[in-house]
């Protein structure tokens, strides 16, 4: 693995621990700040999730214009503003002393993700030939996963009452809850310049300016990337429609205690850390990338499917592990499917692939919401159900149908090097 990737990575560890932080003491937040205004328990949840959509909206916004604009201008100016946005919105939020400026925080942290997750990828597949990208992409998501799963752990050994910690800065307040985003704050500075410094643009040195500006075809892009995206939009619902809908289920239906149902994200998101690398390296040049996806949603499915049919916490960890694992091998075929077909466009191309992911992040929790108060196991159902039926498609998608594309382009190729 190039050292370059390794830098790459670390940011990406760093940006996830900021977004894993905030899971844990948002309702804490919004509930100190509407409470103080008079505003009712139901305004409180009102705004909990009006914080979660808009972080999830503003990805979903900026992706394809960050990637336009790192195919123009290069990845590393996108890297550092990202990485810059990020500290200035993770400072903003501890500081937080009103909604609005959570939600504007809230806003900038949104763009500022878009930003190193669209050029992240972009960055992977410039670096590494067609044959290596799915375990670059693998190394990269492990990066974030293992940064999703540190954030809260970070949060809770730092967020705390008993720092005595309360300063009052004009409109703004420093106390014990500030602690954790001040500190992945600090960790982005701290990094930043080693990135100035020390990490390298990725797109070619041979460019014409002609090439490194090239005219973007949004219409023709969607058309080339159509199918693909329709799975990463489907799988990214099918997650995150699982992440709102669980914590309901456990608490109301297996009796889970807060703790318990803590246990089963972070064991989600250890197994989709671990085996990204591990799994999906593996099976890069030995598994058509087709079947990889295929067999990806299919035990994504029998994991959702089976969180009906067991109880006790470690069955229950099991069949999460099961699922986690299916998304572990779906995410980086399906990025280096959409890199592969981008061409010289590939910040473009994977734009698109972050947009279709954020859409999924925000379509998933309201379907599960609705389905959950119709049914309590009726978000799983239907979920368990659509990655099948996604499993069987791709998994029977015949070689000389539009997927085929040469080589580890389409479905059909095989995912080795040519």
């Amino acid at each position: 693995m190039p050292r370059r990737l390794l830098l790459l990575f670390l940011i990406l560890f760093i940006a996830m621990i900021g977004f894993g932080i905030t899971l844990p003491v948002l309702p804490f937040f919004v509930e100190r700040l509407a409470l103080d205004e008079g505003a009712s328990t139901g305004t409180v949840a009102f705004h909990v999730g009006g914080l979660t959509s808009a972080y999830a909206l503003t990805q979903l916004a900026c992706a394809p214009l960050w990637g336009w604009w790192a195919d123009q201008r290069g990845r590393k100016p996108l890297l550092i503003v990202g990485l810059g946005g990020f500290a200035v919105a993770q400072a903003a939020f501890g500081l937080g002393t009103s909604l609005p400026l959570l939600y504007g925080a809230r806003l900038v942290g949104g763009a500022s993700s878009a930003a190193l997750l669209t050029t992240s990828a972009a960055y992977v597949a410039d670096t590494l030939p067609v044959g290596q990208r799915v375990v670059g992409m693998a190394w990269r998501g492990t990066a974030l996963n293992l940064g999703v799963v540190a954030g809260p752990l970070l949060s809770g050994l730092l967020a705390r009452r008993d720092w005595h910690v309360d300063v009052e800065l004009g409109h703004f307040v420093f106390d014990g809850f500030s602690i954790p985003f001040f500190a992945a704050a600090g960790m982005a500075v701290a990094v930043l310049p080693l990135v100035i410094a020390s990490l390298p643009e990725s797109r070619h040195a041979g460019t014409t300016t002609q090439e490194a500006r090239p005219t973007v075809a949004w219409g023709e892009m969607v058309g080339r990337l159509g199918d693909v995206l329709v799975l990463v939009l489907a799988s990214q619902a099918f997650l995150a429609l699982f992440e709102a809908a669980f914590a309901l289920y456990a608490g109301q239906e297996l009796d889970f205690s807060l703790g318990q149902v803590g246990y089963v994200f972070v064991v989600c998101g250890l197994v989709m850390a671990v085996f990204q690398g591990g799994v999906a390296g593996w099976m890069a040049g030995r598994v058509r990338t087709r079947h990889q996806v295929a067999v990806g949603f299919g035990l994504l499915g029998m994991g959702l499917g089976g969180l009906l049919l067991v109880e006790s916490v470690p069955v229950v960890l099991g069949t999460v592990g099961v699922l986690a694992l299916g998304m572990a091998l779906i995410d980086p075929s399906l990025l280096t499917l959409v890199a592969n077909r981008s061409d010289s466009q590939a910040g473009v191309g994977l734009g698109l692939q972050n947009m279709a992911s954020s859409l999924g992040q925000v379509v998933g929790p309201v379907l599960g919401g609705v389905l959950y108060a119709w049914r309590p196991g009726l978000p799983f159902q239907v979920a368990a159900a659509g990655a099948l039926t996604l499993a069987a498609i791709v998994w029977q998608a015949p070689s000389a149908s539009s997927l085929h594309r040469a080589g580890s382009t389409g479905f059909s190729g095989s995912s080795r090097s040519r």
